[in-house]
């Protein structure tokens, strides 16, 4: 499993199973998407964007975020079914060459156990590299992550992560003294383990994380994403 991806997630969308565009890519693509998401340099976010439309371009595809009221959807289609930056419907022959990655809101509860090992490693991983203050924080979010949305704790939203702190890790997590202080930093290194994990997994083609977005009404062609943190 990833987020990033580096895990292998099914997504529910059934194109992935006939679709012309590789998992690596799709992985890729997402990864990089929630890297955009989470930037808060423009240059950093726009060289994120283009790294993930070559991506999926070497495949004949293109990408964009699609706004669905409080959800973001990645969507890879191919670039054939673009004129002038414009997705044309009578060139979309079959739309199970497409291919939609839910970028926030709930995961799939049947993929649990797959998801709740793969937050659990990222948060022992934490622990090992970071200690145990750190650790148990990273383990707190992961039942929330886990629990709550069924998600790899690295794709969690801005939204999530506020919620979090403010209402679940108070209430929930019997939080001593020193993890309540680290708590924000503890989350950032979880985000840093994943990434590097990813990064040593991008050698098999299998990566994935995150976005943020400079197209909100949704244009075709664009690179829209909503900034996570």
């Amino acid at each position: 499993m990833t987020d990033r991806n580096h895990r292998d997630h099914d997504d529910p969308n059934d194109g992935d199973a006939t679709a012309d565009l590789p998992a690596g890519a799709i992985e890729e693509a997402e990864r990089l998407t929630r890297l955009a998401r989470d930037a808060v340099d423009p240059d950093e976010r726009a060289a994120y964007r283009e790294r993930r439309a070559e991506a999926v371009a070497e495949h004949g595809y293109a990408v964009r975020v699609r706004e669905e009221d409080a959800h973001a959807v990645l969507v890879c289609y191919p670039a054939d079914w673009l004129d002038e930056g414009i997705i044309r419907t009578d060139r979309i022959d079959d739309l199970d060459r497409a291919v939609e990655r839910p970028l926030s809101g709930p995961g799939n509860p049947d993929d649990w156990d797959e998801i709740n090992a793969y937050n659990r490693s990222i948060a022992a991983r934490v622990a090992d590299r970071h200690g145990s203050a750190h650790g148990a924080n990273a383990g707190a979010f992961a039942d929330f992550m886990g629990n709550h949305y069924a998600r790899p704790v690295d794709s969690a939203s801005a939204a999530e992560i506020d919620d979090f702190l403010a209402e679940y890790f108070p209430r929930n997590a019997w939080p001593t003294a020193e993890q309540e202080a680290v708590v924000e930093t503890s989350i950032d290194l979880l985000f840093d383990v994943a990434s590097d994990d990813d990064a040593g997994d991008a050698t098999d083609g299998s990566t994935t994380d995150d976005t943020a977005t400079d197209d909100a009404t949704g244009g075709e062609a664009g690179n829209g994403d909503t900034d996570r943190r």
